[in-house]
């Protein structure tokens, strides 16, 4: 089956690069929606198969007379929602730096939710109980792992309930298609792309779909898709444990570190042991380690909130403790409802039994002696064990052959893509080119000015950074 659906996307591509008529394509019907923000913010809808709504927003080019094209954007998750990000200026695409100013000037810069997310409808809707405190991602023995089974099945029976069919076609090979639609109705011959993260992984299947669609593509915090699950958990693994030493490196050097003077690894070890866990005053309740190792971990993806980090869990350490600033707010949000939903489509689950289960913990550990309570890997795979939903898009070799060049950024020191990511994404796409960030955190866009002007000359260019290309 799959063999023919690309064969026939194959012969798509021969088509000529034109838009369709006005008379056949769906049309966008823009309207103001301003926030204090993004005071030109416009806003539409577009229907893509009879049931699903895509929410929409769009920038407009503040340089109208050199404008380039429209510029579609990820933030990533998945369950991010594009639409959220363009109401906020688009901070979450560093669209407020100095470096990214003329992407403003001469794109329209679009938001979209993908389907199932955000404002799109119907949208993934789950229970509050998809996240219970109660039940450990780590079961300690066969009749715990047994209730997390239970628990995973029953929370995404619920979801299936509340949310109808399109549970089982939110993947990303379906979600790709939406995004040749959104094409065809802003009437663009070729789109523009800059993904992070999560929308490296769905630029990167919507250039191996369309390929001869692409003008230009930003695949920065990559995600390769090929790789075998347990892999991509190992490796992430890995590269959080880095991420909390880096942290930890951080500290005794820094002005604004509140650990300072203190062995940062060992409070952090203390702090995970805390039996019961620890009050949360926003909560009403106490947070488990593994909740706060997820509140950690957020923090951890950019370096600009270490010093905060340093101070809530010194709080979350204190004589009278509090570790609300260590909650796992990603976890409690709706939006987690897609990013479970997503992500078992995507990825499944990495273990189908206890034994195979708990030799994937001792691996973690040993791998994360520090960090093995969360990393996003183990969080969704572990999650989809047990979920009725089929994948419909689990990990699988991937090639993009016939595309424009395609820009790949990785990082050294990235807490939740690891460079070995970007380097296999790469190696997947014909004529690509990796940029590497030498810095730290999750993404060159939001971390790197380097990045950011690399990226920002590519995508107005096309022309993608000399071969070994390293920002520091």
């Amino acid at each position: 089956m799959r063999t023919k659906a690309l064969a026939a996307v194959t012969a798509l591509t021969l088509l000529p690069l034109s838009a369709l008529p006005a008379s056949a394509a769906p049309r966008l019907d823009w309207k103001p929606c301003a926030t204090e923000y993004a005071p030109t913010l416009e806003c539409a809808n577009l229907q893509v198969n009879g049931t699903i709504t895509i929410a929409l927003a769009k920038l407009p080019a503040t340089d109208p007379a050199r404008r380039i094209g429209s510029l579609l954007t990820n933030p990533g998750g998945p369950g991010g929602a594009g639409v959220t990000v363009l109401k906020y200026g688009g901070r979450g695409f560093a669209l407020d730096k100095p470096e990214t100013a003329e992407l403003r000037q001469r794109f329209d810069v679009i938001g979209f939710d993908p389907r199932g997310v955000g404002d799109s409808r119907p949208a993934v809707t789950c229970a509050p109980t998809l996240h219970d405190p109660a039940i450990g991602r780590f079961p300690k023995s066969r009749a715990d792992y047994e209730k997390f089974i239970a628990h995973n099945r029953a929370s995404g029976a619920e979801c299936l309930k509340r949310t109808g069919p399109v549970l089982s076609q939110v993947d990303t090979w379906h979600a790709a298609d939406d995004i040749e639609s959104i094409r065809v109705a802003l009437g663009e011959p070729k789109i523009s792309w800059l993904g992070v993260s999560y929308g490296s992984e769905l630029g990167a299947v919507y250039a191996e779909k369309y390929p001869k669609r692409v003008r230009a593509m930003v695949l920065d915090g990559a995600i390769d898709h090929s790789l075998p699950t347990k892999k991509a958990i190992l490796d992430e693994a890995i590269a959080t444990e880095s991420a909390l030493g880096d942290f930890a490196k951080w500290c005794p050097a820094s002005d604004e570190c509140a650990l300072r003077g203190k062995d940062v690894l060992a409070t952090y070890d203390a702090l995970m042991a805390t039996p019961g866990g620890v009050p949360a005053s926003e909560l009403g309740r106490n947070v488990t380690a593994e909740e706060m190792a997820s509140g950690v971990y957020g923090a951890l993806i950019l370096p600009a909130f270490w010093p905060e980090l340093s101070k809530v869990i010194s709080a979350a350490t204190a004589e009278k403790p509090d570790a609300s600033g260590l909650a796992p707010y990603s976890q409690l949000d709706p939006s987690y409802g897609a990013y479970r939903a997503i992500g078992c489509h995507d990825f499944g689950p990495a273990f189908t039994s206890y034994a195979e289960m708990r030799v994937m913990q001792g691996l973690v550990k040993t791998l994360a002696p520090h960090s093995w309570r969360y990393s996003e890997f183990w969080d969704i795979t572990s999650g989809c064990a047990g979920w009725p939903v089929t994948p419909a898009y689990p990990p699988q070799p991937q090639k993009v052959r016939g595309a424009a060049p395609i820009l790949v950024v990785g990082g050294e020191h990235d807490p939740a893509t690891p460079l070995v990511w970007a380097r296999g994404l790469a190696k997947n796409i014909e004529n690509s080119t990796l940029l590497v960030d030498a810095g730290y955190g999750h993404t060159g866009l939001l971390n790197s000015a380097c990045v950011r002007t690399e990226e920002v000359k590519y995508l107005v260019s096309g022309v993608t950074p000399a071969p070994g290309k390293v920002c520091r």
